[in-house]
């Protein structure tokens, strides 16, 4: 990844398919944060899978992109990511 980048992204868990969406610097740290339980939301419900990822050139946009996916519609749109990439 690009300095600066953000990434927005997508996990599942993988017991009962809880989805949570974030942002961060360094993807593969963050995610070793979830499935280790330094997050206080996401340690419940370990192991987390990275299944969606977007890259941004600034916080700002990347921070608009996961308000959506953090919505209602957004929560839809990424279930239809998954239900593809499954059938894939």
């Amino acid at each position: 990844m690009l300095k600066g980048m953000i990434t927005v992204y997508a996990l599942k868990n993988l017991v009962n398919e809880e989805l949570y969406v974030g942002m961060t610097n360094c993807m593969e740290r963050r995610l070793g944060e979830h499935n280790a339980g330094k997050n206080r939301y996401t340690k419940a419900f370990r192991p987390w899978k990275l299944f969606y990822t977007e890259t941004f050139p600034d916080y700002m946009t990347a921070r608009k992109r996961e308000k959506y996916l953090k919505s209602a519609a957004g929560k839809r749109y990424l279930k239809t990511v998954d239900t593809a990439g499954k059938s894939a």
